[in-house]
């Protein structure tokens, strides 16, 4: 088992890659790359939703050499200072009264413009919660609920926004679809597989996602949905804009910046540092505890045997695992919850991991995720705390929080999902 100084060293080394992987993700570079060309006449008006939507305005507005008009929105203190180009905050992850007049004011900005006018979408994770705007027959209560629901429920995000898109005036690509202006969507993708349509739940780009689709996510993951959500699922009215509809003709979307990007960045790091880098995915998905169970097996594969990759190696991953809770009054996040399960799984081992989201922000709490070493389940028990016992009750803030085991990093600006690596040898 590493000493105290090891581990210290190593945690330095894990927070280098940690933010070379956010540095990578900065819209500022994506941005630059797909700004498109000044309008000779007409408005440019900027829309946007998301955790990182004021720093990706902000990034827009330093390199915009015309007029500039705009309305964004973002999570609670997440919001930075822009000249043109208004930035409101609202709740995430359980949406709020400010998100729904952001969400209403966003579609009445749009809605009037003309064929000569100019769109630029800033979209990035975290925009579902932040654009409620239930259909006709529903409150934002009901909204409310679905997402509570949804979180708890272990669904995957992808499969999530396809309920949520069927249940919106806004999502699903309504929000671009109710404009004659061209849309220019930039956005910063935190969905494994880099889906456009997924991110936010699509504001601005459709998908052929069916209701149907949406109902059979509720059947599978068994979610008790009220009687007027499901009587609006199977009704017409749920149906989103095909991404074949004629309203669409003139728009465009870029990914600017995405979680396999950010993990080459953290393997270059890793590399020159003198450890071998493998990426083992940037689209993991599934319950935290066991992805993080199949990656602490694979690190005790490379530490004890040197296969299927030898030491000293970095495993990298990103995706978005989810947690379905078990427990009552417990407190954490996904990625949490992954370096507590991973900690019992290479208990006594001579291996330091990172889990943390590239947003700054773990689930709905006030740190990114944790660290955790093969003496990470000593050091709960000296704490008085069981790991098994804190993990059965999804409680791992706590935990990590008696063992100062937290990573704290704050607001990062950017949001490509969760990080993952682990220091091997």
């Amino acid at each position: 088992m590493d000493g105290p100084s090891d581990v210290m060293k190593h945690r330095d080394f894990l927070e280098e890659l940690y933010r070379a992987a956010v540095t990578a993700a900065d819209p500022l570079t994506g941005i630059t790359r797909h700004l498109p060309a000044p309008r000779a006449k007409g408005r440019t008006v900027v829309i946007g939703a998301g955790k990182g939507a004021a720093q990706m305005a902000a990034a827009l507005e330093s390199f915009w050499t015309g007029p500039l008009e705009g309305l964004v929105v973002t999570r609670y203190g997440y919001g930075c200072p822009t000249r043109s180009i208004e930035i409101v905050e609202a709740a995430h992850p359980v949406p709020d009264e400010a998100g729904l007049i952001a969400a209403r004011r966003l579609f009445d900005t749009v809605s009037g413009l003309q064929p000569e006018d100019l769109v630029i979408a800033l979209i990035c994770g975290g925009g579902s919660a932040l654009l409620p705007s239930p259909p006709a027959g529903l409150t934002l209560q009901d909204e409310i609920a679905l997402n509570e629901m949804l979180l708890a429920s272990g669904a995957p995000i992808s499969a999530m926004n396809v309920v949520r898109k069927h249940l919106s005036t806004i999502k699903g690509g309504r929000l671009a679809a109710a404009t004659k202006a061209r849309v220019v969507s930039l956005i910063v993708s935190d969905i494994p597989g880099d889906n456009p349509a997924f991110v936010a739940s699509g504001p601005t780009v459709a998908d052929a996602t069916t209701r149907q689709d949406a109902l059979a996510i509720i059947e599978n993951y068994r979610l008790d949905l009220p009687p007027a959500m499901l009587a609006h699922l199977n009704s017409p009215s749920a149906d989103a804009p095909h991404p074949d509809d004629p309203a669409f003709a003139r728009h465009e979307h870029h990914v600017i910046a995405s979680a396999g990007v950010s993990l080459q960045a953290a393997a270059e790091v890793a590399r020159a540092q003198g450890f071998t880098p493998y990426i083992l995915s940037d689209a993991i998905e599934g319950e935290s505890r066991d992805v993080a169970w199949v990656h602490a097996a694979m690190a005790r594969e490379v530490l004890l045997k040197d296969q299927p990759f030898r030491k000293p190696a970095v495993l990298l991953s990103g995706g978005e695992t989810t947690v379905t809770i078990r427990g009552r009054g417990g407190k954490g996040g996904r990625n949490s919850e992954f370096a507590l399960a991973f900690a019992l799984g290479i208990d006594g081992c001579a291996v330091s991991a990172l889990a943390a989201d590239t947003d700054g922000i773990d689930g709905s709490g006030t740190h990114a995720g944790a660290f955790a070493d093969g003496t990470t389940v000593q050091r709960l028990r000296l704490a008085g705390h069981d790991a098994r016992q804190v993990l059965a009750r999804n409680d791992s803030y706590t935990g990590f929080e008696a063992i100062g085991d937290l990573f704290v990093t704050g607001p990062t600006g950017t949001n490509v999902n969760d990080f993952r690596a682990i220091v091997i040898g």
